[in-house]
């Protein structure tokens, strides 16, 4: 049987429709997938639900989706490199729920391994633990933190092969594996696409079973900036 789930860049994203809840991976830069996010941007679709690390910076990147109104909630651990975004969550364009980012990347890991949430004390005497639910464990008082998962998971890797086994590039590798556990479509950008077999089963960091699409970059546009691949 062969497995091949390579798709053009203009049909990956049919499965978007007003309301979805989109995972986008990447720190910054590194690691985000600024092609899904533009294709994302010519969908029209309105209403997402973004859950990003930041909002990159102003005009680049999530940004441009948030800027062009097409989001309802934004889901993150900062904003500070983005005063575009923020001047939006003060005038209350855009609702933005916080969460520290080790906390942020741990619902994330819950999500994908089926867990229904965390239990933790980050944060408990500060605004982030309003409303939220606790328990006693062990003497102690703690949150719980709900799990997350998303519709669909934008991810950028350095290499893919046609069966969808991904290899991420240095600081690239960070959001990335997470999102790519934790939800129900996992759409993959990728600059160098190889053969079954061409990839070190050893150097494999998401393994086939977690993506449904992959999407063949001709190249990385400027907005990739300071990445460079060395894989293989």
């Amino acid at each position: 049987m062969t497995i091949n789930k390579i798709k053009p860049l203009q049909t990956c994203l049919e499965s978007v429709t007003d309301g979805t809840t989109i995972m986008v991976g990447g720190f910054g830069v590194p690691g985000t997938p600024f092609a899904l996010i533009d294709r994302l941007l010519e969908t029209g679709c309105r209403e997402l639900t973004i859950i990003k690390n930041e909002a990159n910076e102003d005009g680049m990147g999530i940004s441009k989706v948030i800027e062009a109104g097409r989001v309802r909630k934004l889901i993150t651990s900062h904003l500070g490199l983005n005063a575009t975004v923020i001047g939006m969550m003060n005038r209350g364009e855009l609702e933005v729920e916080f969460y520290p980012q080790g906390i942020l990347a741990e619902k994330i890991r819950a999500g994908g391994a089926g867990l229904y949430g965390i239990v933790t004390d980050i944060g408990i005497d500060t605004l982030l633990a309003e409303k939220k639910e606790r328990i006693n464990l062990q003497g102690r008082s703690l949150i719980i933190e709900p799990a997350l998962r998303a519709d669909i998971a934008l991810v950028h890797a350095a290499a893919a092969d046609h069966y969808g086994n991904l290899i991420y590039e240095k600081s690239a590798r960070n959001f990335n594996p997470l999102m790519a556990t934790a939800a129900g479509n996992v759409i993959v950008e990728t600059e160098k696409l190889l053969s079954p077999g061409q990839l070190v089963p050893d150097q494999i960091h998401t393994p086939a079973a977690f993506v449904d699409s992959i999407v063949q970059l001709e190249s990385l546009g400027s907005e990739y900036g300071i990445l460079e691949q060395h894989v293989l």
